[in-house]
């Protein structure tokens, strides 16, 4: 009888030492009032930077933010960067999962006998234990396999940290043609304008005809639906600046930003070296090869299934007035009509799958790759071509406007002149966009910077805000 108490005291002891649940619920508009809130001078995001960055931003906020801060920054709030460490994080547990050991099942049979066979009381009862003992190295099998899916979803919150990076990137370049074409297109406006004006005062005294006022009119306000179409775009990439980086568009109303690293060509890798980064840096091609590792695991813990668990079962039964004390096997599966092979064939499948998916994966991060190297050569040198016709069409301005102080140009003559060289200077830009299009299209093959900042991209995968 005490032996009996003893296991079930031993089972209860179990049971105190139980997880309780904690409830956490989400309210829409709570969320709703902290990213309304979310600030680019905040403290928080200020002391996470500096951790990040390891070093300190100092004055806060910053005169101007350039693309490394706004990074950073992005790291900070971007959602997509939270759900892949949360994600990493359900993976993590999958590991103690794996390497829990099986719990023994603890067996309380009861039985009254009548007539009663024996001398004492008419019970058969008392406490027994079913201990599964694993074989054949099945829970290290486990343990490896979610290390590996662990492993890539660490690297999966490396591949959203350079995804965030290229959305902010991309809308800073948005917002530097956007704000650059502006400025190109008000001063083409205003020499449209003032070639209507005085086209108007020539057509009144005879020295135009309508036609031709009629051209200088079409002329002026294409150039005012320009200038509006310009200055749309740019809030449109204000609008994507602030939704790459998490904050509401407000957020952005009182920072300066810091573009002019996009008025540069950085310059492109060599293809060895290109191609020996991005096979060997893609977080997500390591990511797929981790996953493959958790196949073989797998494959190797169905090849494990085919040996037998063993089960003990140790207890004590009272049979009517005599006590039992029982060892040996509760149970072993016998693998005769299944030894595993339908879990073994699927297996190797999966494995089979991971292995296409990872060679087809590496063979379009070298296409991409040289696309984006042949893409970059082709508009660098599609750039020299613009900049010797903006040049040219330089020379050609200064030359009206030297006419114009000698006398041998009109004001209006020379005003056409302007209008016509701000639009060689949109065509260079959209030759400068090109180009920048061409380096962040060849960052994403290689996952890398082409230039490094002041402040390092590298994400510590664990970081949380």
């Amino acid at each position: 009888m005490r032996r009996a108490l003893l296991f079930v005291f031993i089972a209860l002891a179990g049971l105190a030492g139980c997880a309780t649940y904690h409830p956490q619920p989400i309210a829409p508009d709570q969320l709703a009032r902290q990213f309304e809130q979310r600030s680019l001078g905040s403290e928080e995001l200020h002391a996470w930077i500096a951790r990040e960055a390891d070093r300190d931003v100092s004055p806060w906020p910053p005169a101007a933010w350039n693309r490394e801060l706004l990074t950073l920054a992005a790291y900070y709030y971007s959602p997509a960067l939270d759900l892949a460490r949360a994600q990493w994080g359900t993976a993590k547990a999958g590991i103690d999962v794996a390497n829990a050991i099986p719990n023994p099942v603890l067996q309380l049979p009861f039985q009254y006998n009548t007539p009663n066979p024996g001398p004492g009381a008419p019970f058969t009862w008392g406490p027994s234990l079913d201990i599964p003992i694993e074989t054949a190295h099945k829970r290290g099998y486990r343990v490896d396999q979610a290390s590996h899916q662990s492993e890539a979803a660490r690297l999966n919150i490396i591949t959203a940290a350079w995804t965030v990076s290229a959305q902010v990137r991309d809308a800073m370049l948005a917002l530097y043609a956007a704000r650059t074409r502006i400025a190109f297109l008000s001063a083409k406006a205003e020499a449209q304008r003032q070639i209507t004006v005085m086209s108007r005062r020539r057509l009144a005294v005879g020295q135009y005809s309508q036609p031709d006022f009629d051209a200088a009119v079409l002329a002026d306000t294409q150039a005012q639906s320009d200038l509006a179409a310009a200055r749309s775009a740019e809030e449109d990439a204000r609008a994507q600046l602030a939704a790459a980086i998490g904050v509401p568009v407000a957020a952005l109303d009182s920072v300066t930003l810091d573009l002019s690293a996009f008025g540069t060509v950085p310059p492109a890798p060599p293809a060895a070296d290109g191609q020996r980064a991005a096979i060997f840096h893609r977080a997500d091609l390591r990511a797929s090869l981790a996953e493959y590792a958790a196949a073989e695991s797998a494959l190797q813990l169905e090849v494990a299934k085919q040996y037998p668990d063993l089960h003990l079962g140790p207890g004590y039964t009272y049979d009517t007035g005599t006590n039992k004390i029982a060892f040996g096997l509760a149970g072993i599966t016998l693998p005769i009509f299944d030894q595993n092979q339908g879990g073994i064939r699927q297996a190797e499948a999966k494995r089979q799958e991971a292995a296409v998916r990872t060679g087809a994966l590496q063979d379009r991060i070298l296409g991409d790759l040289a696309h984006a190297l042949t893409r970059y050569e082709s508009s660098t040198a599609a750039l020299v071509i613009s900049d010797a016709h903006l040049a040219s069409a330089r020379r050609q301005l200064d030359s009206q406007a030297a006419a114009l102080s000698t006398g041998n140009a009109d004001r209006l003559t020379y005003t056409q002149a302007k209008a016509d060289y701000q639009t060689s200077e949109a065509a260079h830009l959209d030759a400068e966009v090109a180009v920048q299009q061409a380096a962040g299209a060849l960052e994403d093959a290689i996952q890398s910077p082409l230039t490094r900042g002041p402040v390092s991209h590298t994400l510590s995968e664990g970081a949380t805000r």
